[in-house]
């Protein structure tokens, strides 16, 4: 009975962690000392709400710049798909290389204009979003954003 016992509660374990949710789901605000932006001054704040349902992800993003004006950026995406976006590109594909870590193409115009690699740390406290290229009003940008978990 114990041995039965055992393997209920292991199997439900094993079971839970296995439907666990992506761990860039949530509220992220944005850490500017461990940032790096170029070109220009750094953003005074900013903050990243990720959401996922049917394998559909959208994030929510609000940056404060250096002037006080807040930037809001809101987009959607799927592993493997071409998805249409709205604002500085017409698309978005999105692959993801592990359970922690995604790599998105920026299309314009059936073109790769930038690329995003996204990193969340091990322990989940942390997230590096590394942007080349052209990014939103920028010619070119080359910016590791940090992240801490909220």
């Amino acid at each position: 009975m114990k041995h039965a016992l055992a393997l209920i509660v292991l199997g439900t374990i094993f079971a839970g962690s296995a439907y666990a949710a992506d761990p860039i789901v949530g509220t992220w605000k944005l850490n500017v000392a461990n940032s790096k932006f170029s070109p220009g001054p750094p953003p005074q704040a900013g903050t990243r709400v990720y959401s996922e349902s049917a394998g559909m992800y959208t994030l929510d993003q609000k940056i404060m710049g250096v002037d006080g004006k807040q930037s809001v950026t809101k987009l959607t995406y799927r592993d493997g798909q071409e998805v249409k976006q709205s604002r500085a590109a017409d698309s978005t594909v999105a692959k993801k290389v592990d359970a922690n870590t995604w790599d998105f193409d920026i299309n314009m115009d059936g073109k790769a204009i930038g690329h995003v690699h996204r990193v969340v740390s091990a322990d989940g406290k942390m997230l590096t979003v590394h942007n080349t290229g052209r990014q939103g009003e920028v010619a070119a940008a080359d910016d590791t954003m940090v992240f801490d978990k909220q």
